[in-house]
């Protein structure tokens, strides 16, 4: 309160007297942490803006529409969308982990008989808005399965995460119907969107296959590649097309099977063309954490997925010929299952309020540093969260926004998308670095509270935040934010935050009472509170010898993005 404040005052200062005053004077005993805007650590490109969920048929209802305007709306590049299920037959039923599309059946005579209705509305929500696809190719239609019922599944929250595989998660009972079903897929989309634009999505085999997602063996899954990856250069040339989409790969056997699957990309021999290895353009794996509780207190786990991201881009940097493929971390979450509410596993509802965001910022920036760390061509963070259609407010999900109300984490993203140009060096009373939270997590006694930056022509972003694994928020902390290299003259300082007072329609929301079904009014004010909130007024401030220090309080599990503008 002390530092909005200062801000609103100074505002006042700047608007009555047209002078730019000087910045607050340091904070005695706080952090100090130093933004070189001259040194330069790498691209700010935009890996972050990937997402995906397991519903397709979501995408074009009433949420899901409005959430993806949204998501296509913070990112200053196209935004990529992957979903499963897109060739599961049914008629466009959705439910909890399953969607359908009835892409592919079969008459009576065993003729194949394609239908891209659904598939068609799918993608052409996301290409309406900008966005493009990273199109998962599977899972196995019906008719194709070689043990094809039970077909559907009819998991619920709570129940054996096992249930959900059946006859889709089988290998084809003939391949070459299977590749002819890719063939006519892309060549359809081709067709719909024009060649230039299908030149720009990616396009990959399959889910997970090293667990229950793929009911055939490691053989077979590759032998599954080989027909995939030859139907869809068939259809388009200069189609990208990668995998396989494992696992978190500090899983001794998700590591086994990823290197498998990239020797036989190597020097393995192709089950089409009899010649050695198979198309690869892109390289998939995931990489999840494992929160727990502990004395009935969530406590996080980014040490765990951050483990599975080093240890990925470990193995694809040991492949030379390899290693400077684009890598994805196909989905990049702090645990497994999006549908499983906190009924069921009360652990999940981090999900809900600023957990989930401020351990979103604390990792993203990791995985930037990993990556360059292993020299690995970072393409792609896929967060496996979106939304659940008609389900209870607040409900523990690992979505983005709850019935229309955007949820605090989606603010991170809007701050993501704000940064744009050049990483640059951030140094100081820093507590933890990247390998630090790979090898032992958050667990200490002191607080992550760290900061990412990036500068762009006559502008810089530094994003802050105050995370730690276990759910306790503990005393604020005071920072002394230094940015140097910036050119003589003025900046404008605006002040983004997500905390539990600012950007947060969680917290909103149980102050009204937890309402199941809010009225227009509650609604609207949840949904102004769910947008991503500036402290204060925008402040001019004189820069002394090209550098700027501001004091800014962080409360736990606090988020704050500073952007500085300058005339050039």
């Amino acid at each position: 309160m002390k530092n909005t404040c200062i801000h609103i005052l100074l505002a006042v200062l700047f608007l009555y007297t047209g002078c730019s005053p000087a910045p607050p004077d340091p904070v005695e005993n706080g952090l100090n942490i130093q933004v070189d805007l001259t040194r330069q650590t790498g691209p700010m490109h935009h890996a972050w803006a990937m997402f995906g969920y397991d519903e397709p048929n979501y995408t074009y209802m009433k949420d899901g529409k409005k959430l993806l305007s949204e998501i296509s709306g913070l990112s200053p590049v196209p935004v990529y969308v992957r979903a499963h299920n897109l060739l599961n037959t049914g008629e466009g039923t959705h439910a909890l982990k399953w969607g359908s599309t009835n892409a592919y059946t079969e008459d009576e005579n065993g003729n194949p008989v394609y239908d891209w209705t659904i598939t068609d509305r799918i993608f052409d929500t996301y290409v309406e808005r900008g966005m493009k696809p990273l199109v998962e190719i599977g899972f196995m239609p019906k008719d194709l399965s070689v043990n094809p019922d039970p077909y559907q599944h009819s998991w619920r929250p709570g129940a054996p995460y096992e249930e959900i595989y059946t006859g889709w998660a089988y290998p084809p009972n003939d391949y070459g119907k299977w590749a002819e079903l890719v063939y006519q897929w892309v060549t359809h989309c081709v067709e719909r969107y024009g060649k230039e634009e299908v030149e720009t999505w990616y396009w990959e085999l399959w889910n997970e296959p090293n667990i229950g997602y793929w009911q055939g063996t490691l053989e077979e899954y590759i032998k599954l590649y080989d027909y995939t990856a030859h139907a869809v250069k068939r259809a388009l040339p200069t189609a990208i097309m990668g995998g396989p989409h494992t696992t978190g790969p500090s899983w001794r056997p998700a590591e086994r099977y990823l290197r498998a699957f990239l020797d036989h990309i190597v020097s393995g021999t192709n089950h089409v063309t009899g010649e050695t290895g198979a198309p690869l353009d892109f390289i998939a794996f995931h990489a999840k954490g494992s929160p727990r509780l502990r004395d009935s207190i969530i406590l996080m786990n980014m040490g765990t997925q951050l483990r599975n991201v080093s240890k990925g881009f470990e193995v694809v940097a040991s492949y030379p010929t390899l290693k400077n493929l684009p890598v994805i971390i196909g989905e990049c979450d702090p645990e497994g299952c999006a549908a499983c509410s906190m009924q069921d596993y009360p652990e999940n509802a981090y999900r809900n309020g600023t957990l989930y965001s401020s351990y979103t910022a604390a990792s993203f920036p990791r995985i930037y540093e990993l990556a360059d760390h292993f020299g690995t061509n970072l393409q792609g963070i896929v967060t496996w969260a979106f939304e659940f259609e008609n389900q209870p407010w607040f409900n523990g999900y690992r979505d983005l926004a709850t019935n229309g109300v955007d949820k605090p984490v989606l603010n991170i993203f809007r701050m993501f998308g704000m940064m744009e140009g050049q990483r640059v060096e951030v140094s100081g009373d820093l507590a933890y670095n990247s390998f630090t939270v790979r090898d032992s997590s958050v667990r200490g006694e002191m607080r992550d509270v760290n900061a990412f930056a990036a500068v762009s022509e006559g502008k810089a972003t530094v994003m802050l935040w105050n995370y730690h694994d276990l759910n306790v928020f503990g005393e604020p902390v005071w920072v002394n934010l230094e940015t140097s290299g910036l050119q003589t003259g003025t900046v404008q300082v605006t002040h983004y935050r997500v905390d539990r007072d600012h950007s947060n329609a969680y917290e909103v929301w149980k102050a009204m009472g937890s309402p199941q079904d809010p009225d227009a009014s509650q609604v609207n004010t949840l949904e102004e509170a769910g947008r991503l909130h500036v402290i204060g007024n925008p402040v001019r401030y004189r820069v002394n010898r090209g550098s700027l220090t501001l004091p800014l309080e962080l409360p736990g599990q606090a988020v704050s993005l500073i952007v500085l503008e300058w005339d050039d």
